[in-house]
């Protein structure tokens, strides 16, 4: 029987370890995708019972009590690392006017073991998700916050606060600012981003499309249109999906696997609350300071990410120039907002991020969060 030359039995054999490679790897990719399916529907089937429930259990008897609650609504990514700071805060506040919840990650207590405060002990979800930055489990763990917190008829006001924020002021002004007003705090712009994309068409039409900062503080009727969305959530649900981290210069599965990556903390509640015609029920900024590293180019913008506060930043002159500031201008709409709060001129913010614990511990150590305004503004 005739015998191929040693030089064509290679050539067969290394086409034959290529295609056993290639089959290989398209294996394992299709598994990933799979598991990935899996746990996205596990993830979607698992929220959705949790607010069933939730809803079961607000109230539908409207609040007529003279003594409002003010949520606090924590999204940590595990423990509150700022802790020591916000039970200073807590400790000057008369319990009835306040209540606190924390979406940690699951399974993760709050005890005399995990943090400095006893106002934090048990207050975390018991219902809480896995949340991956850039997709909808981001706010679908804020929504999760706001259905648990509307259980309670006293809370009127609800604001959403990250483990890196603080305190500007004290308690009692804080707590004037926001139940004087009948409005919500929602940043809310025209995006000129591109994020947008006609897959949402029609349930998301472009010009109700709107941009602005994840941290929100809300009245109770908007509070319960966001929980009790089921239209709007399972747009930014099934088309906000992170990109596949792989670079497009080396990597041909790049261009195949690419997903459109609309960031839904920025977009979800200003957009659903547009579309309900809510636009004129909220003051259109935030009350959480940021800044951003200004100094990146135009062409680098997509990278920009909040400036941290350390204790050499965070002294009297930084935040008091925080605490002056008195309107925002947002320029897709070449429009000025001056901060008011019951139609009343006050300071645009209330908190701010992202502060580091030698930040906190500074701003604590000079007293720089006591209010030095007057009380009878509101």
């Amino acid at each position: 029987m005739p015998r191929l030359p040693s030089s064509r039995r290679g050539v067969v054999w290394f086409r034959w370890k290529i295609l056993i490679t290639i089959s290989t790897a398209l294996c394992i990719l299709a598994l990933f995708c799979i598991n990935r399916q899996s746990n996205s529907t596990a993830t979607t089937t698992t929220l959705s019972s949790s607010l069933s429930v939730a809803r079961s259990r607000i109230p539908l008897v409207k609040y007529s009590g003279d003594r409002p609650k003010l949520a606090f609504l924590f999204l940590a990514r595990r423990d509150l690392p700022l802790d020591f700071m916000w039970d200073r805060f807590f400790k000057s506040a008369d319990q009835r006017n306040f209540s606190i919840y924390v979406h940690s990650i699951p399974g993760f207590v709050f005890d005399e073991s995990s943090t400095r405060s006893h106002f934090f002990y048990n207050r975390q979800l018991k219902n809480s998700i896995e949340v991956v930055w850039g997709e909808s489990s981001m706010i679908a763990a804020e929504r999760l916050l706001l259905a648990s917190a509307l259980e309670d008829p006293s809370n009127q006001r609800f604001v959403l606060l990250s483990d890196s924020c603080v305190p500007l002021y004290d308690f009692g002004y804080i707590y004037r600012y926001l139940v004087s007003s009948p409005k919500s705090f929602v940043d809310s712009f025209l995006d000129k981003d591109n994020r947008y994309t006609m897959k949402m068409f029609p349930v998301i039409r472009k010009e109700k499309w709107r941009k602005g900062s994840q941290w929100i503080s809300l009245i109770r009727s908007h509070a319960e249109v966001i929980v009790n969305d089921d239209t709007v959530f399972p747009v930014f649900q099934k088309f906000c999906k992170r990109s596949i981290p792989l670079d497009p210069k080396k990597n041909w599965l790049y261009l195949k696997k690419r997903r459109h990556n609309c960031i839904p903390d920025e977009h979800y509640v200003q957009t659903l609350l547009t579309m309900r015609g809510l636009e004129n029920e909220m003051e259109r900024r935030t009350v959480t300071y940021t800044t951003w590293n200004l100094s990146a180019k135009k062409a680098e913008a997509k990278s920009w990410h909040p400036l941290t506060f350390t204790s050499d930043n965070s002294g009297p002159e930084e935040i008091e120039g925080i605490k002056k500031i008195n309107h925002v201008y947002y320029e897709s709409e070449y429009r000025t907002e001056w901060c008011r709060a019951n139609s009343k001129p006050v300071p645009c913010f209330l908190f701010a991020r992202k502060f580091t614990r030698g930040a906190a511990m500074r701003l604590l150590s000079e007293g720089l969060i006591e209010s030095s305004i007057d009380t009878t503004t509101f």
